[in-house]
């Protein structure tokens, strides 16, 4: 009898950014923006009203965000301030590993030519509790999924 199978889970992956590396520095709690869409262009026929010719155009890929709870020196938020404060920027490959209950890697997208175009820190709540939590936002030419 084959082995069943079952859909990997959501919650255990790792982040690399170019080859900023330290403490922490994979440890994030989202990834959002695994995603890319077609685009159409119409094109109406001229003498033809009862449609318009529909083509595709490359794919749109929608930005890249990660978020973590706020680490003081960290070299991946450095490399944020310097491309959003300086407009410096150094593009880099972003590597997202969805592991399996081994902590082997068994999908990885791989963000080619990356850069930060947001860096936000959320609100400050003196009535809450929760711990403070930071989003980058990067934008990407595409990605490849393995």
């Amino acid at each position: 009898m084959a082995d069943a199978y079952y859909p990997p889970v959501g919650f255990y992956f790792q982040v690399n950014v170019g080859n900023m590396t330290g403490a922490n520095e994979g440890a994030f709690q989202e990834v959002s923006g695994l995603s890319y869409k077609l685009g159409i262009k119409e094109v109406p026929e001229g003498g033809e009203n009862r449609f318009v010719h529909k083509f595709p155009v490359p794919a749109k890929y929608e930005n890249l965000t990660l978020k973590r709870g706020v680490l003081t020196g960290s070299s991946i938020i450095s490399w944020a301030q310097t491309a959003l404060g300086q407009f410096t920027f150094t593009p880099a490959t972003v590597v997202i590993y969805l592991m399996d209950e081994n902590s082997s890697p068994i999908i990885t997208w791989n963000f080619v030519n990356a850069y930060p175009v947001a860096l936000k820190v959320e609100d400050l709540k003196a009535q809450g509790n929760t711990i403070a939590v930071e989003s980058l936002e990067l934008s990407y030419d595409y990605f490849t999924k393995s």
